[in-house]
């Protein structure tokens, strides 16, 4: 496409159209999913952990998606989300935090030992969450 002055101009290069397609048509088809995770951790050991994962019942009362990007995890064996995430454990970890997971962190010294608490909570949200051959697309709603 030419602008006015005669240079070559594309709004948008091919890939990210492909990109945008590929995300807005996982979205049409995709379920949706309530998502929440808690860690409670004492003194550098893991004292409690909670990921709770269930189908949303209804609708999500949102329908636009956050800034965050999309998670892309690979299916192995099962296309249960649960164990899908499971496998890949730290990668949806660290897209939580990425997502806004809330640290709460607490530190007293009784009898000259130092004691230490960190909470670890992700509330819960609602989640598109599109199945392919291949792999799961994840991706934050409001």
């Amino acid at each position: 496409m030419r602008s006015g002055n005669g240079d070559n101009t594309q709004p948008f290069s091919i890939s990210s159209l492909v990109i945008l397609f590929i995300l807005s048509s996982a979205t049409l088809f995709a379920d949706e999913y309530l998502i929440s995770y808690r860690s409670v951790i004492q003194d550098a050991i893991i004292y409690n952990e909670t990921l709770t994962i269930s189908h949303a019942m209804q609708k999500c009362p949102q329908n636009s998606f956050l800034n965050e990007k999309a998670l892309l995890l690979p299916i192995k064996k099962s296309k249960d989300l649960k164990e899908i995430i499971l496998q890949n454990y730290e990668e949806f970890l660290e897209y939580l935090q990425k997502s806004g997971m809330k640290v709460e962190h607490a530190q007293e010294t009784r009898n000259s030992i130092n004691h230490s608490t960190t909470r670890l909570t992700f509330q819960t949200h609602c989640f598109k969450v599109d199945f392919n051959d291949n792999f799961v697309t994840i991706a934050p709603l409001k």
